[in-house]
């Protein structure tokens, strides 16, 4: 795993997150000094860990002013660290987010934020009034998950109840069947861990319309470790994130203050998402760096520890021993070329809005770190999604991709539209168990045309099947000859039967189409459901099939006799519609029995992916 140091951007008012390990510290709220009795001149301390002995240390601090800027914003206090400590470290750094300050013993708040490009040792703290409100706020996510909880007991124990009756009656019975607001000011700086280069550009594009940017590389620990007896106090470093694992993305800051089990931290937002679903982990610091302006902790992202269950512009809160539910995800990838199999697991903390774009950028970077370049390749990518947004409870879709430059981003778009249409469902609010991603990658361009296609006869009858011998040219390679068969349909209406030949990822003409071209009224398409929608993409042909499709050109009939044919389709259905009002209606038996759909085209897959389409014509006689 390679480690980088890169820094990706910056915003204008920093300060974030890194923390530490702790000082034995309460674990009740101390007593609170007031936003309105904080003065000029005031004289105070502030706690925090900058090195790996985890041990509290504390800096001086110094009240410049306040800054309250009315009903509804944020209060701030002004100041100035000083004292051994901020010398040797170089002035406030960013992963002091949420350093407890204190004046004569009484809480005054936490460190959030400084100015870019100004002194590093003037900076703003959030005051503690303002970051208690946070705990007031209702943890709906957690009611859910509880519910969710409770109904997965009951199920499993009727279940088991079942089963014991079953066993009961027979010993042969006994199987179960069941199965973000963008502010330049008191934001987090993002770390992120397990992603190379590329993968880091990549998460960045994906993440930066949600707010999440100004991205730092971080180790990680890469253990799935839960630990609820982390020591975790005011002062301690802690960290947040939405991925864990093989890869990581989130944050750190420093702990403000503990009641009980539950934690408040950082002193400004991470995501500004409300109520959330995050993890809280624990945190090594590793060392400091200092710069001209500002400097940064350096930092490990430890064990889950809890749940972040608010994230709001005072600050983040967190539960420790309550677990947030995530989505697993596994990634395969063989490299053929250097005949790597690399594995890679993670953990993303189920938020609809950031599951898609999480999946694809872990897909797409376990693409990039096994075969290091994915430009000039070919990758065959299947995965499989867990869910309850339609009926069988999984998705499975295969597909072949090539691309000149990388083929990764253009491997990772079904999955990343799926996972999208499964998360904005409007109708209802979905669940993914898991996703599991196969990718298989080869050197150089598997791609072929059609060259001909020749069917076994030209004048055919409805519900016919004609053999064609499709000719292909692979890409520098020797032309091969597949026999495929063609069904006319049987309502086929006699006359010439235009079908294209075409590769499986071009989009064939649809019937609006057609009728656009005619220059007719096109009704609106009717409204599709998630379910519907996910089946259209897994029902797609693939990039790698042959597809036989009724077809209709335009270059073939004037706009005239275009336009009659279709006025004449159009008149015959809706003297249909008409006669089948008037028919009684009498059910038979076999109207009960569900007949095999008929389908209009014909698929065959190869090992290329096929990039063009040719037309053929058959003579259908009644």
């Amino acid at each position: 795993m390679k480690s980088m140091t890169k820094k990706f951007l910056s915003s204008i008012l920093v300060l974030s997150i890194t923390a530490i390990f702790s000082t034995p510290a309460s674990a009740e709220i101390p007593d609170i000094l007031k936003f309105e009795k904080i003065t000029k001149g005031m004289h105070g301390q502030a706690f925090t860990v900058v090195d790996p002995s985890g041990e509290i240390e504390s800096f001086d601090v110094d009240i410049i002013g306040t800054i309250d800027n009315g009903k509804g914003a944020n209060k701030m206090i002004m100041a100035k660290a000083n004292g051994k400590l901020i010398d040797d470290v170089g002035g406030i750094l960013q992963g002091m987010s949420g350093s407890p300050v204190y004046i004569d013993n009484k809480l005054v708040g936490a460190v959030s934020a400084g100015i870019k490009d100004m002194s590093p040792f003037t900076f703003f703290i959030t005051p503690i009034e303002d970051m208690l409100t946070i705990w007031n706020y209702p943890d709906n996510i957690q009611k859910q998950l509880d519910e969710e909880k409770r109904l997965a007991e009951q199920k499993k124990l009727e279940a088991e109840q079942k089963k014991a009756e079953e066993e009961s009656k027979s010993k042969d019975e006994s199987k179960d069947e069941s199965q973000i607001e963008d502010e330049d000011a008191e934001k987090a700086v993002y770390f992120f861990s397990g992603f190379d280069q590329a993968g880091a550009n990549f998460l960045e594009n994906q993440l930066s319309p949600f707010g999440i940017k100004n991205f730092y590389a971080a180790a990680s620990n890469s253990s799935s470790d839960s630990k609820t007896d982390s020591k975790i106090e005011p002062g301690s470093p802690i960290g947040v994130a939405v991925v864990y694992g093989d890869f990581s993305v989130g944050a750190t800051g420093t702990v403000t203050a503990v009641d009980g089990d539950n934690v408040l931290a950082f002193g400004h937002q991470f995501l500004k998402v409300g109520n959330s679903n995050f993890f809280l982990t624990d945190v090594n610091v590793i060392g400091t760096i200092s710069g001209v302006s500002n400097g940064m902790k350096i930092s490990s992202v430890g064990n889950i520890i809890g749940r972040v269950n608010q994230d709001r512009s005072t600050g983040i809160a967190g539960v420790v021993g309550k677990f947030p539910n995530y989505v697993p995800i596994t990634v395969r990838v063989h490299d053929n070329s250097s005949d790597k199999d690399d594995k890679y697991n993670a953990q993303i903390a189920y938020n609809e809005k950031l599951v898609p774009q999480l999946s694809a950028a872990i897909a797409y970077s376990s693409m990039t770190k096994t075969a290091d370049y994915l430009g000039d390749k070919t990758a065959t990518v299947k995965f499989t999604i867990h869910t309850n947004a339609v009926e069988s409870g999984s998705i499975e879709r295969t597909n072949m991709f090539y691309n000149v430059t990388d083929v990764g981003q253009l491997s990772i778009i079904e999955l990343l539209k799926i996972t999208d249409l499964i998360c904005s469902d409007i109708e209802n609010k979905n669940n993914i168990s898991d996703v599991k991603v196969d990718v298989t990658i080869n050197d150089g361009r598997k791609t072929a045309n059609i060259i001909s296609a020749v069917p076994s006869k030209t004048e055919v009858k409805p519900g016919e099947t004609v053999k064609f011998l499709v000719t292909i040219q692979p890409y520098r390679g020797e032309k091969e000859v597949i026999p495929i068969e063609y069904t006319v349909p049987k309502n086929q209406m006699a006359g010439t039967l235009n079908l294209d030949i075409r590769g499986g990822a071009l989009t064939p003409v649809t019937q609006a189409a057609l009728l656009q071209q005619a220059g007719l009224i096109v009704a609106d398409e009717e409204i599709k459901h998630t379910p519907q929608q996910i089946q259209e993409i897994i029902d797609s042909s693939r990039n790698n099939e042959i597809v036989i499709v009724p077809g209709a050109s335009k270059e073939e009939l004037s706009d005239k006799e275009l336009k009659k044919r279709i006025k004449q389709v159009i008149k015959a259905q809706q003297e249909e519609a008409e006669l089948e009002k008037k028919r009684p209606k009498i059910t038979l038996l076999a109207d009960t029995v569900e007949k095999p759909k008929q389908t209009k085209e014909t698929r065959h897959e190869t090992n290329f992916i096929i990039e063009n389409v040719i037309h053929a014509t058959l003579k259908v006689k009644r």
